[in-house]
């Protein structure tokens, strides 16, 4: 019985160490890329509203400059579907005007406005973070 006992513990401290090192050395899904380059700022021509689908995204090319709005509704989630005047949640029915502001709820806040910048090379930058 000493002996079936003595294996058994052991057995069982191995397979305890196994997974415990099996856990330590998981790897997790890389981060999701948050810094988009979407080319130079002269593809878009003023009034555009030109929808990126990879970040997802919409942009804006305004009088006053460039507008990056994210596509996820601010309510739960859904992603929002671009129209003639403005932006829908088909999910549970919040629109937003042309730039994004609330027209109608049930999302509590306007269209998320995502950080845009231009480099030195003239290409322009969505960051989602």
């Amino acid at each position: 019985l000493k002996l079936a006992r003595t294996v058994l513990l052991t057995a069982s401290g191995i397979v305890g160490l196994a997974g415990l090192l099996r856990y330590f050395s998981f790897e997790s899904q890389p981060a999701p890329q948050t810094d988009f380059d979407i080319g130079p700022a002269s593809n878009f021509s003023p009034g555009s509203r030109t929808v990126l689908p990879q970040i997802p995204a919409v942009l804006l090319h305004t009088l006053s400059g460039f507008i990056a709005l994210s596509l996820i509704c601010p309510h739960l989630g859904c992603t929002v579907e671009t129209r003639p005047d403005g932006f829908a949640c088909p999910c549970h029915g919040s629109k937003f005007g042309p730039q994004g502001q609330l027209v109608h709820g049930p999302a509590a806040r306007p269209m998320t406005a995502l950080r845009l910048q231009s480099t030195s090379d003239g290409h322009l930058h969505v960051y989602t973070n």
